[in-house]
């Protein structure tokens, strides 16, 4: 399908403040050569290890419509060149340009948990609707948030943002740059508690995401949460004309009233502002259930036919490395594998073992989970490691396989029948799970992007004999 005009190299050097060598449409726009399409204009970004001026002549010459430098490059005609002062200041200004001549309707995202999950069903509901502009991926940090700006077509009508963040101060900006007509904050739990004194200062950072809001916007929060009169009162003090919550409260403009959860897809009923409300979310869980009433709030609040939303569910699919679910065949049948690899923190492995603990297992089949360490937790992550032997044996689980140092902290509270294998990296531990697949078993893998757990799902999938 041929890619409309997104930037002029006019309307780039007016954004940007660029002198540029000539005339030229840039389609996209690209900090990656491994991803850029032929026609995207390239930004030749200073990283931490690498400097993008190194690669702008592979753009050229994989078909770059023009490049945003900072100097001239061997290998880039003259005329393909914006030079700006600073590449990384050029892209917000390509970013806020974008969010300036739009007339979308705005949603921005945040959480401790289920951000990437909840954007992607909000971005499949609005689909729907009308044209939808969203993050590809997480680009949730302060690149991707003024890059999925600046690609955001000028016809959008909605737009979908994550945010994401590490320290105090990071989601302010993004939201001003943002300045979203709605947000929401999934959740807030104890995750990068190396950088925050507690669970308190992890609510005033993601309650940074109504700093932005547009005047008379709307605040969605999650009213179970134990920091929402802390994320409340963040969203007075903004330009909020609306603050709405979601959960079990009998308060709550979206409240849930009973989630069936089944093990291809979960059965919501919920009260939205006063009325009965039936549908089906694709992939089980209880808190997908529960996001599903914050995504109907954004709709709503965006604009969007709530009750076609919820009818959208229906197709939800969880995603690679955030529940998705493997069936692997093997000569006596077949095991599942629940890929939750993507990242863990306390709250969200609460939420897999749930999930394992939900799914049936087959004849003589056997519920194991597969964990690595969570981390960022800071002084007390030896007692949430160890914590995490409650809700496996609440779930049923029969046997753990776990890797990484903080994780030897749940392997001395496991009872001696739970035990599985231990091993210092999921590469030492992965053979050792995929020997033990037989059919009927359910494996649920986990744990932080940097326990590298995706190995394991790996090893599982290639099992098939």
């Amino acid at each position: 399908m041929t890619r409309p005009m997104l930037w002029t190299s006019a309307e780039i050097a007016a954004a940007t403040g660029a002198q540029i060598g000539g005339s030229w449409e840039a389609k996209g726009v690209s900090i990656d050569t491994r991803t850029i399409e032929p026609g995207d204009l390239f930004i030749a970004l200073m990283g931490e290890a690498r400097d993008g001026h190194e690669f702008a002549a592979e753009a050229v010459a994989k078909g770059a419509a023009g490049v945003l430098a900072m100097r001239a490059v061997p290998g880039v005609p003259k005329e393909l060149l914006a030079l700006v002062g600073d590449s990384f200041a050029g892209l917000e200004a390509l970013g806020r340009a974008a969010r300036a001549r739009s007339l979308a309707r705005i949603a921005a995202v945040t959480g401790s948990v289920g951000k990437t999950s909840t954007k992607e069903a909000l971005r499949q509901a609005l689909s729907r609707q009308g044209e939808t502009h969203a993050a590809v991926a997480s680009y949730n940090n302060h690149f991707g948030v003024p890059l999925t700006l600046a690609r955001m077509p000028r016809t959008s009508r909605f737009g979908v943002f994550e945010i994401g963040m590490n320290h105090a101060g990071e989601i302010t900006p993004l939201s001003v740059l943002t300045r979203p007509h709605a947000a929401i904050v999934t959740t807030v739990e104890p995750v990068h508690l190396e950088h925050f004194a507690n669970v308190e200062a992890i609510g005033d950072a993601k309650g940074e995401i109504f700093a932005g809001l547009a005047p008379q916007g709307t605040a969605v929060l999650n009213r179970d949460n134990s920091q929402y009169e802390r994320l409340r009162g963040h969203a007075e003090r903004s330009a909020a004309g609306h603050i709405w919550s979601f959960g079990t409260h009998v308060d709550c403009e979206a409240r849930l009233l009973d989630a069936g959860l089944e093990p291809e897809q979960t059965r919501v009923t919920a009260s939205f502002f006063g009325e009965r409300l039936s549908f089906i979310v694709g992939a089980p869980g209880l808190h997908l259930a529960m996001n599903s009433l914050g995504v109907l709030l954004l709709a709503k609040a965006l604009g969007a036919d709530a009750q076609a939303a919820a009818q959208s569910f229906t197709a939800f699919e969880a995603l690679k490395g955030r529940g998705r679910q493997l069936s692997v065949s093997v000569p006596q049948g077949s095991f599942t594998v629940i890929d939750e690899s993507y990242n863990a923190n306390p709250a969200s492995m609460r939420a897999a073992i749930a999930l394992l603990g939900n799914a049936p297992a087959g004849e003589g089949g056997r519920r194991i989970a597969v964990l690595g360490d969570m981390l960022e937790l800071g002084r007390e992550e030896a007692a949430f490691h160890a914590a995490i032997v409650q809700p496996l044996r609440a779930a049923g689980t029969q046997l753990v396989f776990l890797c990484g140092p903080r994780m030897a902290h749940l392997w001395e509270a496991l009872p001696a029948s739970m035990r599985g294998a231990y091993g210092q990296t999921s590469a030492d531990l992965a053979p050792l799970v995929a020997a033990e697949a037989r059919a009927g078993d359910v494996f649920m893998v986990k744990g932080s992007n940097s326990s590298r757990m995706n190995v394991v799902v790996e090893a599982l999938a290639s099992q098939t004999r």
